[in-house]
């Protein structure tokens, strides 16, 4: 790595400057971990940085710089045209705009930083299964709506020292309890690893489960989640609110809304 001009002659400085005056700041407010989002074009910097970290007087450990692959945008499977060198581009701001926070944040963070994405507008707002974030979202709301129904029915909730968790039973019941206990160490894994794909991963998984074992309601009236016998109702309701506050908790974790009602 060559010497790189910090200051020109004429006393006007350089992109480095503020990028040196930018990590200096966050240091002397105390930040113990410096984390840095940059295009992937950017990736012979990385070393230069991290050289400034430590004249700095700091161990250049402390800076983890995350490469970010090209976002490609497709509208009804046609790319979206854009140029740097002609000025045509669409600014993520005009993204939110058109499909709005809840689908742009979801959608990038279901690629890992390295993974080129291309991002469908038109299927951003549809509200349909194969748009991620509308299936997890509508599990949430689903299992809100079971919540009202039970409440309206004066059912009333047990607590988890009264509830039978024997009695759950069904396959898809034991796939999504087998979900659940694995939800604290995705959490703990994605931060340590500063990837939060990961959670979108485990969403996507969970709210699929949970669909399929609500839909398998509609088929047979037993494996409802309210049915005729309390005990299992109770139990079952349990089951899904564990899931709703998971995929609550998720959801909220990236930005993303919970709705209750979809």
């Amino acid at each position: 790595e060559k010497d790189r001009v910090v200051v020109r002659r004429d006393g006007r400085t350089t992109y480095l400057a503020s990028d040196i005056a930018y990590h200096a700041d966050k240091l002397d407010r105390g930040y113990e971990l410096l984390i840095d989002i940059w295009g992937a074009d950017h990736h012979g910097y990385v070393h230069r940085m991290k050289g400034v970290i430590s004249a700095l007087g700091r161990d250049s450990s402390c800076l983890s710089v995350i490469l970010v692959q090209m976002v490609s945008l497709v509208r009804d499977g046609v790319p979206v045209a854009m140029s740097t060198r002609a000025g045509e581009f669409t600014t993520l701001r005009e993204v939110m705009e058109e499909v709005g926070v809840d689908a742009a944040r979801y959608i990038f963070l279901t690629r890992t930083p390295d993974s080129q994405l291309d991002f469908d507008l038109e299927l951003a707002k549809r509200q349909e299964k194969e748009n991620p974030v509308y299936y997890v979202q509508y599990a949430h709301a689903r299992i809100c709506s079971i919540m009202r129904e039970a409440a309206e029915r004066g059912i009333k909730l047990p607590s988890y020292h009264e509830a039978d968790a024997g009695l759950l039973q069904l396959p898809e019941e034991w796939e999504l309890v087998k979900h659940l206990v694995g939800y604290p160490d995705l959490l703990k894994g994605a931060a340590l690893a500063l990837e939060p794909h990961r959670i979108t991963y485990f969403l996507d998984s969970l709210a699929s489960d949970f669909h399929s074992y609500y839909n398998r309601g509609w088929i047979e009236p037993k494996a409802r989640v309210i049915c005729e016998d309390p005990d299992l109702t109770g139990a079952r309701l349990l089951l899904v609110q564990a899931i709703r506050q998971v995929l609550g908790n998720g959801l909220r974790l990236l930005g993303v809304s919970a709705p209750e009602q979809m």
